[in-house]
């Protein structure tokens, strides 16, 4: 591999590090922000819900647009995005502000991650395995680090400086990448370019805007139905009318010719959509420890940001460390032992949590953090392989798009259950509660793990009966 293509992987890789990095960076900062800004737990939610909604609508729409305007364009574009929201957050006059740039935030680094893939695949052609995993380590490495790094950050400098540590990554890649990507070659099916109308039907623009208006009217509904403790007229209509959009999105996207999530498509293929239910559980589990530690950690335990940053580092290395060896385990056992493993882990873990209380040892978090990192990197590896083998090989770029919105569901989700069950203030019992929660969804997923288990033993032996 020549100079040019190595300087080309980093460049890439400082940029599509940058969506990792930021949606782990944050998990340390809730606290100082409830505090900063005055407001309660389940407002201050809204700045882990405002980057995952973007990313899960921007990142699928951003690579449909790179056919459109091109990868390199999108790429650099994305980058100037997130140097100006990067610039401009921690000069917000309110919360409200803050959340729109953490949007804006999450659009320019869906831009980068959603063609990043992409320019690699196409531009090196000589060990390209390597290359991607070398990009693996950059996003694997970022989300790792991250709770560490704000953690860090928040302790010396402030909260203001998890978006100034973004500038000199974006700087270093977009320099890079405008001296190594190569400019987008015309296609011969783009052209002649399409119109406006021609372009929202490709993007699927109505499809997009129900999706993500009817999700946020939900999502509103319930965290202000908790926050306030009672239900109001007004909570209800705003409620009714995002499940009334999100049913209005599910009709157009059967009928729409070009969706922006191809329900039709799946519904051929029901071993799919389990693996999307259950890549969507996995990472409910996941994200609600991953979220829900640091504050009880800081608001119920006392610890500092920089502290807890070292706890939650070993959290990404154990999901870092067991990565490779579950990908030897999957290739000679396939992704179901490690399924079941990784769900036997995070059912332990979840116990754990139930019993801890403020007086447990150091180590007993220590513990429900390997847990959950090891089966993390199970995970990791088993859902894809299992994704691969439930995919037709013709449709394997649209499953992994949608196997990429199924995490971000789960990550929505894991911050609506702590936003619900916490209320305005961070609590232990609340902490508690979601342990005994997490157990009972930890349990489901080990059942059906072990039942799938068993289908597939009997599939082999009436097959060896024959």
């Amino acid at each position: 591999m020549n100079a040019r293509n190595w300087w080309l992987m980093i460049s890439v890789g400082l940029g599509i590090m940058l969506n990792p990095l930021n949606s782990s960076m944050v998990a340390v900062a809730i606290p100082r922000l409830q505090h900063v800004f005055g407001l309660e737990f389940t407002v201050v939610s809204w700045i882990i819900f405002s980057f995952y909604i973007g990313s899960a609508v921007a990142q699928p729409v951003m690579g449909r647009a790179s056919d459109i305007f091109g990868r390199r364009r999108i790429f650099l574009a994305g980058l100037v995005i997130v140097f100006a929201a990067s610039l401009l957050a921690p000069w917000s006059p309110g919360f409200g502000g803050l959340v729109v740039l953490r949007i804006i935030q999450s659009i320019g680094t869906s831009m980068v991650v959603a063609v990043g893939m992409a320019i690699i695949r196409v531009n090196i052609t000589d060990r390209q395995a390597s290359a991607l995993s070398l990009l693996s380590m950059f996003t694997s490495g970022a989300a790792a680090a991250g709770p560490f790094i704000g953690g860090v950050l928040i302790h010396v400098w402030g909260w203001s400086s998890i978006f100034y540590i973004n500038l000199p990554f974006v700087m270093a890649s977009f320099l890079l990448a405008w001296r190594t990507i190569p400019q987008d070659k015309p296609s011969a099916a783009l052209l002649p370019k399409p119109s406006l109308r021609q372009w929202m039907s490709r993007m699927d623009v109505p499809g997009i805007l129900l999706f993500t208006v009817g999700l946020v009217a939900v999502l509103a509904q319930m965290l202000s139905a908790k926050s306030s403790g009672h239900v109001s007229l007004f909570n209800v209509i705003i409620g009714l009318s995002g499940f009334i959009l999100l049913a209005v999105f599910v009709r157009h996207e059967l009928r729409t010719a070009m969706p922006f999530i191809p329900l039709r498509t799946f519904a051929g293929y029901p071993g799919l959509i389990r693996v999307n239910v259950e890549f969507m559980l996995v990472n409910l589990l996941f994200y609600s420890v991953f979220f829900g530690l640091p504050s009880y950690l800081q608001l119920v335990r006392k610890v500092s940001e920089f502290h807890t940053g070292l706890l939650m580092l070993s959290l990404g290395l154990c999901s870092l460390a067991v990565s490779p060896i579950a990908g030897r385990w999957i290739n000679a056992s396939g992704p179901r032992p490690a399924q079941a493993g990784s769900a036997i882990l995070m059912t332990i873990g979840s116990l754990w949590i139930v019993m801890l209380n403020p007086a447990s040892p150091v180590i007993s978090i220590i513990l429900v953090l390997a847990a959950f990192g090891i089966s993390n990197g199970l995970n990791n590896v088993a859902m894809q392989a299992a994704l691969f083998n439930h995919s037709p090989k013709e449709i394997i770029g649209v499953t992994s798009g949608l196997f990429s919105t199924s995490r971000y569901f789960g990550t929505i989700l894991s911050s609506l259950l702590i936003g619900i069950i916490m209320g305005d203030q961070f609590s232990f019992s609340g902490f508690r509660l979601l342990g005994m929660i997490l157990t009972v969804i930890a349990l489901c997923l080990l059942f059906i793990s072990r039942r799938r288990s068993r289908k597939t033993k009997d599939s082999h032996h009436s097959l060896d009966d024959r």
